[in-house]
């Protein structure tokens, strides 16, 4: 998503390269259909009895009786489809019901104030889930310079307002299997955030 540098250690605190790590996860798995050495990953991820540890037990195992066509299939169905797909994860159009709005304005203006520039190849506008992600990653990790405040405000402004609703929709879907429990992923990673980022606040 972008082309900054990074700028400080956050990383190296196991707390804050865990939630990169998590943004980063769903970032990638939202951007593009998983490939088969992904996948065979996945599978292999283990949690602990909490409600996030079982929500990647059960992606897992949806890993392991999936292959790379199916989820690519399923990908497609829910994320493009023809003419459009079953859901449009974009914050503009969750929102307010149409692509390219309001919020797609205020976002680009945020990011610029933040350095961030759309990564070449990349042509999704950048309101897209998979790209809101990965901004948040990057400022969790440092690649982006973003104090606690501002990324409290980024996460407050550009998806706590539609994130849950989406995952919500996503967990749903008609198509959706394997992406089912990364739905129930995505709904406790950005309750989670919302907790923390109150409770700091």
């Amino acid at each position: 998503m972008t082309d900054s540098q990074p700028i400080n250690g956050r990383a190296n605190d196991p707390l804050e390269a865990s939630r990169s790590d998590q943004y980063r996860f769903m970032a990638r798995m939202l951007s593009s259909a998983p490939d088969q050495a992904l996948l065979d990953h996945v599978s292999r991820l283990q949690g602990d009895d909490g409600p996030l540890g079982l929500a990647y037990g059960a992606l897992a195992q949806a890993a392991k009786r999936c292959d790379a066509a199916r989820v690519e299939r399923e990908f497609f169905e829910l994320f493009i489809g023809v003419g459009r797909g079953e859901l449009l994860p974009y914050a503009s159009f969750y929102q307010t019901g149409f692509l390219n709005e309001r919020p797609l304005a205020i976002l680009r203006d945020d990011l610029s104030r933040l350095g961030v520039a759309r990564a070449a190849g990349r042509h999704e506008p950048e309101d897209h889930i998979a790209l809101l992600m990965d901004v948040m990653a990057d400022m969790i990790s440092g690649e982006i310079a973003a104090s606690d405040d501002i990324q409290r405000a980024f996460f407050n402004r550009h998806i706590a307002p539609w994130a849950g609703q989406f995952f919500d929709d996503l967990a749903i879907a008609p198509s959706a299997d394997f992406y089912r429990p990364l739905a129930e992923i995505g709904r406790l990673l950005t309750d989670i955030e919302a907790r923390a980022f109150a409770l700091a606040a």
